[in-house]
C-alpha cells in the first residue's frame, strides 16, 4: 500500500521530508522524494491519495497512567473554575445513585478556586447518603464526607501514616482533606472495578489515545492495569506500543519470575520499576531545599533519601531493572542524583555490582532542580521524563510557592542544552493526554487562552517544534529500547503513523493546541480514521 500526494516528516535526518511512503504488513518498505515517483504510484490498486495532507510519525505519551485515564473517563470531572461547580457535578451524580453506592471523581484543584479547599460539610450537604471521594489534579490529595470517612474508621484519633497527613479543622477534627500515602485509607475501602471492567475501559481509552494521534505510551500503573494489557495483547486487541513500569512492591515478586526490564515484545514490553521520592507541588509535598513562599516552616515531604534510593537502585540494577523515579522538588532531585551517581561510580570501580548503570534510568518529572544539579542527568546519562503542559497549568502556583526559584522550574531547554536525554508526556488523568497540547505548552510556554503573554512563562525555556516533536517519538522509542524500529518513518520501521489536518511547521504556533489527527495507523493497520481511505 502507498499512502502519496503528503507532507510527510520523516523525523529521520538522512531523509526529512517525503512525498509518499509504502507500507507492507506492518512496515514501512519505501519512501518517495519525487513528484514524479509519486505520479507513477497513483496508478497502482493499492494506493491512498492524502491530497496534500500532513503525515508524522505516531506519538508517544511517555508517563501516563493508563488505568486510572481509563477510569478516570467514567468519574465525575472535577478539573472546573470553582468548587461551587464542582459540588453541583458531584450532586447530579449523586441524585442517579441508589444509596450507598459510591461516588468518584477527579481533577479539582484548590489552587485555582477563590475559597481554596472543600471539606467533608461540602460534600455531606450535597450526598448524605453516599460515600463521595474526588482525587485531586496532581493525585497527591483526594477529598471526602462524612460517609466515606466512617466507611474508612478514620476519625479525630487516627494517626497519620508514614509519608501521609489526615487533614484536620481547628477542633481537631477530620476535615476531608487527605494527602499522599494517606488517601490509601480511603482507596482500600473504595470497591475494585472488576478485571472486566478494568479491560473494559483501557481499550476504551486506547481508542481515545489515538484519536489524539498516540501509538505507544509508557505506562505507571500498577498489576490490574498489567493483567488488563496482557488479556487485551493475548487476544489481539492491544493496537497501543505499552511500555509498562513495575511498582516497587512488586520489585521482589518480579525479581523471583526472573523478569527485567526489556522483557516483552514489541507491543507490551517491560519497563523501568517505579519509586516515589516526594510529593507534588500543589499540596506542598514536593521536598525542598528552602521552605515554600507561603509557609516558612514547610520544606515538603522526603519519602526516600540518597542512601535508601541508592540500596533499591542498586538491588534493581543487579537483576536488570531501570528505575523510574517520582521527583518533583529540588532536593528530591538532588537526592536521586547522589544516588545514581553512586551507582554509577560502583560501576566504574568495578566492584561486585559492575555494569549496573548500563540501564535506561529516569526521572520522572525533574519539576525543579537547584542550580548545581542542572547539568547532572545529562552528566550520568539519567533520562528527563517531563510533562510540558505542567508547566502551564502549574506556573501560578510555582510563582506563588517557589518564586524566583522557578526559573529553573519545567526547564525543557536547559536540559536539551546540557545534553540530556528528553521525554514528554501528560501524567494523564493529571492532564490531558493529548500530545498536541503538550507540544503547543512545550513551543510557546502559554495557557491556550494567551497567558501569561506573548514572550510566555520563562520563554528561555521553549523549544523549537522539532526538538518537541522529538520528545514525543524519537527520544521515548530509543528510552523504550524500541529506537530501530519505533519513532520515525524510515524503512524497516514499523507503520505507527498520523494523518493531519494542519502542518503543524506551517501554523502560527499558538495554534499547535488545535491540530486533530485524521487517521491513525499502527502496524500498518488504520485504528482510528475519519478519512474514506
Amino acid at each position: 500500500m502507498w499512502l502519496y500526494n503528503a507532507k510527510i516528516y520523516t523525523l529521520d535526518p538522512q531523509n526529512q521530508i517525503a512525498t509518499a511512503v509504502r507500507i507492507d504488513k506492518e512496515r514501512i518498505v519505501e519512501l518517495a522524494f519525487d513528484e514524479k515517483i509519486t505520479s507513477k504510484i497513483a496508478g497502482e490498486r493499492e494506493a491512498v491519495d492524502l491530497q496534500g495532507m500532513t503525515i508524522l510519525p505516531g506519538l508517544c505519551d511517555a508517563h501516563i497512567h493508563l488505568e486510572h485515564y481509563a477510569l478516570s473517563l467514567l468519574k465525575v470531572d472535577c478539573e472546573v473554575s470553582t468548587k461551587e461547580t464542582c459540588l453541583r457535578r458531584v450532586e447530579a451524580r449523586a441524585q442517579q445513585c441508589v444509596s450507598g453506592e459510591w461516588i468518584l471523581g477527579h481533577g479539582w484543584n484548590h489552587n485555582d478556586w477563590e475559597s481554596g479547599f472543600g471539606n467533608l460539610s461540602d460534600l455531606d450537604a450535597i450526598a448524605p447518603h453516599n460515600p463521595v471521594y474526588l482525587t485531586a489534579k496532581s493525585l497527591h490529595a483526594g477529598w471526602c464526607n462524612s460517609a466515606a470517612l466512617r466507611i474508612a474508621n478514620i476519625t479525630d484519633s487516627t494517626s497519620d501514616p508514614e509519608d501521609g497527613v489526615i487533614g484536620k479543622d481547628a477542633y481537631g477534627e477530620p476535615d476531608g482533606i487527605l494527602y499522599e500515602s494517606a488517601m490509601e485509607l480511603i482507596e482500600v475501602c473504595v470497591p475494585r472495578p472488576t478485571h472486566n471492567e478494568v479491560r473494559s475501559a483501557v481499550e476504551t481509552a486506547q481508542q481515545k489515545l489515538w484519536q489524539m494521534g498516540i501509538t505507544s505510551a509508557h505506562d505507571f500503573d500498577r498489576r490490574d492495569c498489567f493483567i488488563a494489557l496482557q488479556d487485551l495483547h493475548t487476544n489481539r486487541k492491544l493496537k497501543l506500543r505499552v511500555l509498562k513500569s513495575i511498582p516497587l512492591e512488586n520489585l521482589d515478586e518480579a525479581i523471583a519470575l526472573g523478569l527485567k526490564s526489556g522483557f516483552g515484545d514489541d507491543f507490551l514490553r517491560i519497563g523501568s520499576v517505579k519509586v516515589f521520592s516526594d510529593g507534588a507541588l500543589g499540596p506542598h509535598t514536593a521536598a525542598m531545599w528552602e521552605p515554600y513562599e507561603d509557609n516558612a516552616q514547610n520544606r515538603g515531604m522526603l519519602f526516600l533519601d540518597q542512601e535508601q534510593l541508592y540500596e533499591i537502585a542498586a538491588r534493581a540494577a543487579a537483576h536488570g531493572f531501570s528505575l523510574a523515579i517520582h521527583a518533583i522538588g529540588d532536593r528530591a532531585n538532588h537526592e536521586v542524583l547522589n544516588a545514581f551517581e553512586r551507582l554509577a561510580k560502583e560501576r566504574a570501580g568495578g566492584g561486585d555490582r559492575s555494569g549496573v548503570n548500563d540501564l535506561a534510568q529516569r526521572i520522572e518529572h525533574v519539576q525543579i532542580l537547584h542550580p548545581d544539579d542542572l547539568p547532572r542527568l545529562a552528566q550520568l546519562g539519567v533520562t528527563a521524563s517531563m510533562q510540558p503542559i505542567h508547566a502551564t497549568s502549574d506556573m501560578y502556583m510555582a510563582d506563588a510557592y517557589w518564586g524566583k526559584r522557578s526559573a529553573l522550574a519545567y526547564a525543557f531547554r536547559s536540559q536539551i542544552q546540557q545534553g540530556a536525554r528528553l521525554v514528554f508526556g501528560s501524567d494523564a488523568p493529571v492532564e490531558s493526554p493529548n500530545p498536541f497540547w503538550g507540544i503547543h505548552a512545550a513551543v510557546t510556554r502559554r495557557r491556550q487562552d494567551g497567558n501569561p503573554g506573548e514572550a510566555g512563562w520563562y520563554p528561555e525555556q521553549r523549544l523549537h517544534l522539532m526538538q518537541a516533536l522529538q520528545t514525543y517519538t524519537i527520544n521515548p522509542a530509543e528510552l523504550a529500547g524500541w529506537g530501530d524500529r519505533v519513532g520515525k518513518l524510515a524503512p524497516g520501521y514499523y507503520a505507527d503513523l498520523i494523518v493531519l489536518d494542519q502542518d503543524p511547521f506551517q501554523i502560527p504556533p499558538q495554534d499547535l493546541f488545535k491540530i486533530k489527527p485524521l487517521a491513525t495507523m499502527v502496524g500498518g493497520e488504520w485504528v482510528f480514521s475519519e478519512l474514506e481511505l
